[in-house]
C-alpha cells in the first residue's frame, strides 16, 4: 500500500512539472483520474502553449490562403494575396469608368463613403484576362487615378481567420458614450472579459462569427474579468468584423468600408492589428481618416526587424506599435523603423478566447496595439485634428525607455501600458 501511495504522489509531482515545464505529459494508467481532477483547477483559466518565433508565420499564411483557395485568390507580382479578377478604383471619374468599361471591365460594386466624401469601385477583369496585366493597362491609360489590387491582410500574432466580404450591417449606437474602434475578425460578445462593455458590431450580414484573434484584441483595449483587466476597461466598443469566415475576406475593400462606418459614429481611436503590403485604396482612406481626426492605432507586424515595411501601420499619421517581452525587449521578430511610435506588452501575456478555457497565452505585435489603442481612446473620445495630436504626445511623455525627445527604430516614443500584460501565472 505505502508503495502505492509514493507512486501516485510521484505522478502527481510529474504532472504538475509538465503544466509548468512543457515537458511531455505521462501517459497515466486508467483509473488515475483522480490525478486529472488535482491538476484541472490549475489549468481552468488558461492554456497556455509555447508560442514560436513570429517571422515566418504571415508568409506560411499567405502560401497556404493561396493554396486553399484559388477559385477565389490569386497573388500579386510580390506574392501577396488579392481577390482574383478584381481591381479597385478609389474616386473614379466618369470618364475614367467609360474607359474602364470600353477596355471589357465592369463595375462589380460601388460603395460611397458619404463622411468621408469618397467613392470606392470594384471592377472586375474580363475572364480570362490576367489581373497584373489589366490594372498596369489601367494606370498607363490614367496616370492620375489611383487603382490597385484588392489585396488580402492578415492579423499580426496568430493564424488568420478565415475572412469574408459579407454584407454590412451595423447595430444601432449609443452615439452618447464614448468608444473605442475595432477593425478585425469576430469578437465573442458572450466572453465573461467581455460583460461589462457594450458592444456594437458591423460586418457578416449581422451573424456572429467569434474568432481567437478578434476576441483577444476586444479584450486587451475593453476587457475586465478579476485580474485580467484591458488598457480601457468596460468602455464601448464598436466592432468590425472585416472577415466573417470566409476565405475572400480581410480584404482592402471591406476594411475601408469598416473605417467609413467608424467615421460615421464618430469613434476617435481605432484598432488594426492587420498587416499586408502597401494599397492605393487603403492608404487613401487611412489619409481620409487621418484628416478628420481620427487616430489609427495598427501593429507594425512580425515579419521581422530587416523586412520592408508592412501596412496600414506605415502610412502616414498611422499610430504604429510594437511588441515587447517581459523584460521590456523588442520582439525578435517584430519589424523596426520610423513607423514604429510606440511599444507595448506583446509576450508573456494572456488574452481572452472563445471556448473553455476561456484565456490563451498570446505573442505578438497584433496584441501591443490594443493597449495603446485604449491608453488613447479615452483622450479621444471623438474625431479632432489638434485633440488627436495632443493625445499622442500626452502618451509619449509617459512613455519609458527611450530620452525623451527622442524616437527609437525599435520602440518608438518608448514603452506603454506595461502594466496591462496579465501573466499566465496570475490566471492559474
Amino acid at each position: 500500500m505505502r508503495k502505492l501511495l509514493l507512486l501516485l504522489a510521484a505522478l502527481a509531482a510529474a504532472g504538475g512539472a509538465a503544466a509548468q515545464l512543457r515537458l511531455p505529459s505521462l501517459n497515466l494508467p486508467q483509473g488515475l483520474g483522480a490525478l486529472d481532477e488535482l491538476r484541472r483547477p490549475a489549468q481552468q483559466l488558461v492554456d497556455r502553449v509555447d508560442l514560436p518565433d513570429l517571422r515566418t508565420l504571415r508568409l506560411d499564411q499567405v502560401g497556404q490562403l493561396l493554396r486553399r483557395h484559388p477559385d477565389v485568390l490569386e497573388a500579386d507580382p510580390r506574392g501577396e494575396p488579392v481577390l482574383r479578377g478584381e481591381i479597385l478604383a478609389w474616386n473614379p471619374s466618369p470618364a475614367a469608368l467609360d474607359a474602364a468599361r470600353g477596355a471589357g471591365l465592369r463595375v462589380a460594386r460601388e460603395e460611397r463613403f458619404e463622411e468621408l466624401d469618397q467613392i470606392l469601385v470594384t471592377l472586375r477583369v474580363p475572364e480570362g484576362a490576367g489581373t497584373a496585366q489589366v490594372l498596369d493597362r489601367l494606370r498607363a491609360r490614367d496616370p492620375d487615378g489611383h487603382y490597385d489590387f484588392n489585396h488580402i491582410y492578415t492579423g499580426s500574432g496568430t493564424a488568420p481567420a478565415s475572412a469574408s466580404a459579407g454584407d454590412a450591417a451595423s447595430a444601432p449606437a449609443d452615439q452618447g458614450t464614448p468608444g473605442v474602434g475595432l477593425v478585425d475578425s469576430g469578437v465573442d460578445r458572450s466572453h465573461r472579459s467581455l460583460h461589462d462593455s457594450r458592444i456594437q458590431s458591423w460586418g457578416c450580414g449581422g451573424t456572429a462569427h467569434p474568432s481567437t484573434h478578434g476576441t483577444a484584441v476586444a479584450a486587451l483595449m475593453v476587457g475586465r474579468d478579476g485580474r485580467f483587466r484591458g488598457a480601457a476597461p468596460g468602455m464601448q466598443l464598436y466592432a468590425a468584423d472585416i472577415y466573417c469566415d470566409d476565405p475572400a475576406g480581410g480584404s482592402a475593400e471591406r476594411i475601408a468600408a469598416a473605417l467609413a462606418w467608424l467615421a460615421h459614429e464618430q469613434v476617435g481611436v481605432i484598432n488594426l492589428s492587420l498587416v499586408g503590403p502597401p494599397n492605393q485604396a487603403l492608404e487613401r482612406v487611412v489619409a481620409a481618416m487621418v484628416k478628420r481626426g481620427h487616430l489609427l492605432v495598427a501593429a507594425v507586424g512580425n515579419d521581422g526587424p530587416a523586412a520592408p515595411p508592412l501596412y496600414p501601420a506605415s502610412y502616414p499619421g498611422v499610430v504604429g506599435v510594437t511588441g515587447i517581452s517581459r523584460n521590456g525587449d523588442p520582439l525578435p521578430e517584430a519589424a523596426r523603423g520610423p513607423q514604429v511610435m510606440f511599444a507595448a506588452p506583446g509576450n508573456n501575456m494572456v488574452s481572452a478566447v472563445p471556448g473553455d478555457p476561456p484565456y490563451r497565452t498570446m505573442r505578438g505585435t497584433s496584441f501591443a496595439a490594443p493597449i495603446v489603442a485604449g491608453l488613447l481612446a479615452p483622450k479621444l473620445v471623438r474625431p479632432d485634428r489638434n485633440r488627436a495630436h495632443d493625445a499622442v504626445d500626452a502618451l509619449a511623455r509617459s512613455a519609458s525607455g527611450v530620452d525623451k525627445g527622442a524616437i527609437s527604430n525599435s520602440l518608438g516614443y518608448g514603452i506603454v501600458g506595461a502594466d496591462v500584460r496579465t501573466d499566465p501565472a496570475w490566471l492559474r
